[in-house]
Formats: C-alpha cells, sequence, structure tokens
C-alpha cells in the first residue's frame, strides 16, 4: 500500500470542482450572513465575540491532541493579547501563552506570507520547554526522525496499529519549500477550497515531531481568515472538528491512504464548515444573553463573587457548578458561597439542577 505522498504525481491534489460547487457557494452564503450579522453588531458584543470564538478554537484544537487547558487562563491570555478589559483575570502557564501566540498569529497577521521561520516561531511557541509531555523533542526546526519514522499509531504498546507513515525527514527541506509557494501564491483557487486542501497537505508531510495538528488547524484558520479579509473569528473549526473526531480522524486516513483526488476529503471539510458556522450561533446566543442580562441587571445589587461567577457562566463554564466550586472560584468558605447562592435562587437568576447525584449543581435561569 503507498501513501499519497508517495505516489508519483505527489502533491498535484485535484478534485470535482462540479461536485462541490454547490455545497461551496452554500457555505461561502452562510459563510457571508455570518459575518455580515456579526458586522452589525455593537463594538463591545463583536469584542465579546471574538474572545468567547477564540477561547474555543485554543481549548478544541488542544483537547483533540488530547490536552486540556484552563478556559480562564485561555480566556484571559487572549483578552490581554487583544488589548480587552475583562475583569479577573488569571495569570497563564507558558503553554497556554504559546498556543495563544500561535492563533492570534495566524488570524491577526493572516495576509503575511506563511515561512518556515514563521512556523519554526509557531512550534516553539507551543513546546517552550523543548519537551512533549516527558519527551525531549525537537523544537523549532522540523524533525529528523532520529527516534525511527514519523508514525500516527493506536492501541496498546506491542499491539499498535499505524494508521498513517509521514515522508522520511529528508525530504522535508523540498516538501515544505513546495508547500510555501503554493500557499503564498496567487493560484486562482476559492480560499476556502484553499484551506482544506492546505489543512490536508500539511498534515499529511507531518513536518514536526510534536504539535503537527494544531498547527494544521491553525494555517487552515489563517486561509479562512483570508477568504473573509478579516481578522475577527466568529466560528470555530476546531471546536467543531473535536465533536466529530472520529470522523476526522477517519476521512484524513482513508485520504492519505487513497490517491490524490481529494473530493471526499473537501466534501467532509465544507461540511464540517457549515457546521461550525451553525455552531456559532449558540456563542452569539450566550453573548447576546450575557448583554440583555446585565442590561436588565445592571443596576441591581451584586457582590463581587457574584458578578465574577454569573459572568464564567455566561463565557462557558466547565463541568458543574456546585458550592464547593463557588467557594473555590469566589475564594470564600462554602457557608458564604451557599449565602451567595441562595441570595441568587430567590432572585430567579439561579436554579438548581434536578439530575440528582451528591452534589446539588446549579445553572442560570433562562431570562
Amino acid at each position: 500500500m503507498k501513501y499519497i505522498h508517495e505516489l508519483k504525481k505527489w502533491p498535484k491534489f485535484s478534485w470535482n470542482q462540479k461536485q462541490l460547487s454547490d455545497q461551496l457557494a452554500y457555505v461561502r452564503h452562510f459563510q457571508g450572513r455570518l459575518v455580515g450579522r456579526m458586522e452589525g453588531f455593537g463594538f463591545n458584543l463583536r469584542s465579546e465575540a471574538v474572545l468567547m470564538t477564540l477561547t474555543e478554537e485554543v481549548l478544541k484544537s488542544s483537547e483533540i491532541e488530547g490536552e486540556r487547558l484552563d478556559r480562564g487562563q485561555v480566556r484571559s491570555s487572549l483578552a490581554r493579547r487583544l488589548g480587552m478589559a475583562v475583569g479577573g483575570l488569571k495569570s497563564a502557564d507558558r503553554n497556554v501563552e504559546g498556543v495563544v501566540e500561535m492563533m492570534l498569529d495566524a488570524t491577526q497577521n493572516f495576509s503575511a506570507p506563511l515561512t518556515g521561520e514563521r512556523l519554526f516561531g509557531w512550534h516553539s511557541a507551543l513546546f517552550p520547554t523543548g519537551r512533549s509531555g516527558m519527551s525531549k523533542i525537537c523544537v523549532g526546526n522540523w524533525r529528523n526522525d532520529s527516534n525511527g519514522p514519523m508514525q500516527v499509531v493506536s492501541g496498546p504498546i506491542g499491539r499498535e496499529r499505524v494508521h498513517f507513515l509521514a515522508p522520511v525527514a529528508s525530504r522535508l527541506n523540498r516538501e515544505m519549500q513546495v508547500f510555501f509557494a503554493w500557499h503564498n501564491s496567487k493560484e486562482p483557487i476559492d480560499s476556502v477550497l484553499k484551506a482544506g486542501v492546505a489543512h490536508l497537505w500539511f498534515v499529511t508531510l507531518h513536518p514536526f515531531d510534536d504539535g503537527n495538528g494544531r498547527i494544521a488547524r491553525a494555517i487552515a484558520d489563517m486561509a479562512l481568515a483570508r477568504s473573509e479579509k478579516s481578522p475577527q473569528r466568529f466560528y470555530s473549526m476546531s471546536a467543531q472538528i473535536s465533536s466529530e473526531r472520529k470522523a476526522y480522524y477517519d476521512i484524513l486516513e482513508t485520504t492519505q491512504k487513497g490517491n490524490l483526488d481529494i473530493t471526499n476529503w473537501l466534501v467532509w471539510f465544507l461540511g464540517c464548515l457549515e457546521r461550525a458556522f451553525k455552531g456559532a450561533e449558540v456563542i452569539l446566543a450566550s453573548v447576546l444573553s450575557k448583554a440583555q442580562f446585565w442590561e436588565s441587571h445592571g443596576s441591581k445589587s451584586f457582590n463581587d463573587r457574584q458578578r465574577k461567577i454569573i459572568n464564567r457562566l455566561f463565557d462557558g463554564f466547565d463541568g458543574k457548578l456546585t458550592s464547593s466550586k463557588w467557594a473555590a472560584l469566589g475564594k470564600c468558605s462554602q457557608d458564604t458561597a451557599s449565602r451567595d447562592i441562595d441570595d441568587l435562587i430567590k432572585r430567579e437568576i439561579l436554579a438548581k439542577n434536578h439530575e440528582g447525584g451528591r452534589s446539588t449543581s446549579y445553572r442560570l435561569a433562562k431570562f
């Protein structure tokens, strides 16, 4: 069996433009409507939507690779770098700062050329200690295969299943120059399709010891920002890929073991993008609900803990809110947390969840 990078005509990808045309036109229409709707929002609402979207993008792109970042740290790092006045900013770990640096460079500087030095900077930001977990890796340079060929595997040791074998390291300098020339060219290809091709091409080359998936998604986001001619992100492709992780890996494996006709990959990519647009409605609804809540409740009395945790619930709270979590977030005693919560329940701002379990949990009441 040959992988696509071993085929004679690699990397001359092809696709059935006629088969894709209706789907691409629909996705482009949906994209335009979403961007147009966001431009109709005021500056503060638009900024809040961008912050929520980028927070999801950073969190979910890392989650796809099995790394869970702290939501508060990610949001705080993004807010600082975007110059947003957001209360209760947390200090962020260096690995969080690195992912944020990469994502913002990709989306804010979308018109700048993609180069080896730029990618080396992204890679160094992702792995500031020079290690992936406990393993020392080659950082800020292409992999050298000193520990054997680059493989994508799953399963327990001794019974691994090889899903993909990347090109040998000796090919990478030449292969990446071809990729950069194509990516930076003015070749007549729709920018949304270019995002899909770039994602597949980069992740097939797998040029780094680790971080290839996150960088591939950042490159795709960069191309999508180019397609909109805007650094503002109102949807998260990584969040959608995360929710479809098995399908994502299945279509990648099938495509990488197929031929250079990548129509099926692009059909899946466009479909995933369309579903990401629909997922943006959830973020927009949350932003609007938060704005409407404070517009109608802004004159009412809340203590600092209550304001902070209400905002956390609107911004995306990981897990369930319990009195113990309230105490930890509010840096207060359990008794104080219970009084805060009881007050908000009486005011019909919080409501109890009724699913049972060892600890009572709470949610925002519907307004």
